[in-house]
């Protein structure tokens, strides 16, 4: 569903810039939570939880443009989201697919006519407490990389397992600790970028992929994908307790003000 489109080229007196993007993917219908409603439009501090990553994206100086790409029999209810809450750098909520994966190729799809150059941020719409340090500094670093992801290091040690004797579960590597990082969302890039990583990852039949930067990695081995720091408080809303979480962040943040 397209709305009225956001302004395009650099403002009046601003030098001309690669234009921002940002796909707001809403894809899956979150089995994880229970229920049978989305878990991206479940309530969260009187809002669903997909309209606090629009407005994120939409108060964003370095963002242009937002896309929004959301399960199918829900595309008219977000379009009356952003309406309601006038979102007016959103351009379209249009309908993603099964997958994660076919949901960022639909968002590349929409932008067909954008030139290489651009750039464009894929985020996960159940991750409504992004920042706006954290979408700056992922295009400021667009600057310099193809391709870049927001990470937090692990607190936690974790373990690579195989099957042993009796079918159980046991260790068979432990990584280093200070060589692990938590991935986050938005993972941004340049259109050139990830549309050569998903053509190459589209033609091939053993594709398997949970993530945008993880496609780039595999498909595009000579690409540098860049890692910058994220936020503990940028989670992803997938089980229940979660909510309560992301309430309690969000308290704080207005608090903090």
């Amino acid at each position: 569903m397209s709305l009225d489109p956001a302004p395009s080229g650099p403002a009046p007196g601003r030098p001309a810039r690669p234009r921002v993007t940002a796909a707001v993917l809403a894809g899956g219908v979150g089995v994880r939570m229970g229920g049978s409603r989305p878990k991206q439009l479940l309530a969260l501090d009187g809002r669903p939880v997909i309209e606090h990553s629009i407005a994120a994206f939409c108060a964003a100086p370095e963002v242009d443009d937002v896309i929004v790409l959301m399960v199918a029999d829900h595309v008219g209810e977000v379009a009356e989201i952003v309406a309601a809450g006038g979102h007016h750098k959103v351009s379209a909520v249009l309908a993603g697919g099964a997958t994660r994966t076919a949901t960022s190729v639909a968002a590349l799809d929409a932008l067909a006519g954008r030139d290489d150059g651009d750039l464009v941020l894929l985020h996960d719409a159940v991750r409504p407490l992004v920042d706006r340090r954290t979408v700056a500094d992922c295009v400021a670093a667009l600057g310099e990389a193809g391709a870049v992801g927001v990470a937090v290091p692990s607190a936690d040690t974790v373990v690579e397992v195989t099957r042993g004797s009796g079918g159980a579960e046991v260790i068979r590597h432990v990584p280093p600790r200070d060589s692990l990082r938590r991935m986050q969302t938005p993972q941004g890039f340049r259109l050139g970028v990830i549309r050569r990583a998903y053509a190459r990852a589209l033609a091939d039949p053993g594709l398997v992929a949970t993530d945008d930067c993880g496609v780039v990695l595999r498909y595009l081995p000579e690409e540098e994908v860049r890692v910058i720091p994220g936020t503990e408080s940028n989670i992803k809303v997938t089980h229940p307790g979660d909510i309560e979480i992301a309430e309690s962040l969000l308290r704080r943040r207005a608090g903090a003000r």
